[in-house]
């Protein structure tokens, strides 16, 4: 699990609509990651517009934004053209980069134990290197103050 200075894991992974992200290449700019568990449910569809909302902010602020969870590119292309999102949303379907940054862990709802993802938010500097990280993220509130710690850099 990374922890706050140390270089964050590189990982190139297919987005919605086509392509794909590689973090090495995003180096010069700060970058922010937000895992979450899966689309269209409401906290993941509530933070997701959040940083659509924002995004133009966060590119103000010298910021790229990318969305990560282990639903398919195809189930992304679904969820972007619902909502109407312009956040790019990767696909880790293998949740490598999970394990990779820590957020793949045993949850406990109900009594019932499962993996999947923690809602976990990475902020990485301009070098490479993970300046701030959010773990158990509660939804409102948490695009703001990832905003304020972006423009702080």
């Amino acid at each position: 699990m990374p922890e706050i200075s140390d270089i964050a894991p590189d990982f190139t992974l297919p987005r919605d609509g086509g392509g794909e992200v590689s973090l090495s290449e995003q180096r010069g700019q700060a970058v922010v990651l937000f895992f979450y568990p899966r689309d269209d449910t409401p906290g993941c569809t509530k933070e997701s517009i959040g940083f659509s909302e924002q995004l133009q902010a966060f590119a103000d602020a010298g910021a790229h934004v990318f969305g990560i969870s282990r639903d398919t590119v195809a189930k992304h292309d679904k969820f972007v053209a619902k909502h109407g999102l312009t956040t790019p949303l990767l696909s880790d379907d293998g949740q490598t980069v999970c394990e990779e940054y820590g957020v793949w862990v045993e949850k406990n709802m109900y009594g019932r134990k499962s993996m999947g993802i923690e809602r976990s938010t990475f902020l990485i500097d301009a070098e490479g290197k993970i300046a701030r990280v959010w773990r158990k993220v509660k939804v409102p509130g948490h695009v703001d103050e990832v905003l304020e710690a972006v423009r702080a850099l």
